[in-house]
């Protein structure tokens, strides 16, 4: 599928390397129309070529821009790091019938130093875990199948994840899929050279990774729909 996105402009890169030099509001400021025209808007183009993408596989998982892209400006009341700002841009796609962070989705980044490129499920709470492990339990030859995927396992690594020590509570230690089951999170994360971010080769790589992913993230993603949707389970 062809884009007419052609990758960030040499003036946004630029400007995230000065970023990255000057993390601090009395730079930010003055250049912040920098920041609007040649980071911003070619992120919102590049996550409308991935929405449409997105619209033609897994449509439930099409985010408007506004609430896809993250902000520039970091959370620094936990943390020793006080830099107001983020030195990359990014994006990261959802399930709409599902919370945006307790079920599986896609993500990317872009900054002139790398491309990062994710899917799977990162922040799960005890719910989402319990489904999601009931569900491995349950499937876990599938699940295997999906994980030693040649092209998936050549294009984004082996999959991550926390884990456990040892089986998780209510599972048995014997279970034929406990070395799944042990996870907290079930993840693909790879790293591109940053010198695509200014090319279009930057759509194909993502997206080609993207539809790699897809049969993952909706693996599991599947329990969490059913319990969404069963009775008495609060509209999301």
């Amino acid at each position: 599928m062809n884009s007419r996105f052609r990758g960030f402009p040499k003036e946004g890169m630029d400007f995230l390397r000065g970023l990255k030099r000057n993390n601090k509001r009395e730079w930010f400021q003055p250049r912040k129309q920098v920041f609007e025209e040649n980071v911003k808007a070619p992120m919102v183009e590049m996550v409308e070529a991935l929405n449409h993408f997105l619209a033609l596989r897994v449509p439930d998982f099409v985010t408007e821009p506004s609430k896809a892209i993250y902000r520039i400006y970091r959370d620094t009341r936990f943390s020793g790091d006080k830099t107001p700002y983020k030195t990359h841009i990014a994006a990261s796609f959802s399930h709409r019938q599902l919370e945006k962070h307790a079920a599986a989705g896609f993500y990317f980044s872009a900054s002139p130093e790398e491309i990062e490129v994710a899917g799977g499920l990162y922040m799960p709470g005890p719910a989402e875990l319990l489904a999601v492990r009931s569900h491995i339990a349950s499937h876990h030859e599938e699940f295997r199948r999906l994980i030693a995927s040649k092209s998936l396992v050549k294009a984004m690594g082996d999959m991550q994840g926390q884990q456990l020590g040892r089986a998780p509570k209510g599972f048995p230690p014997d279970h034929p899929a406990v070395d799944l089951l042990r996870y907290k999170q079930w993840l693909y994360y790879t790293i591109l050279d940053g010198g695509l971010s200014t090319t279009g080769r930057l759509f194909s790589e993502v997206r080609k990774r993207f539809e790699l992913l897809i049969p993952f993230v909706e693996f599991l993603n599947r329990q969490l729909l059913a319990r969404s949707r069963a009775p008495g389970q609060p509209a999301r």
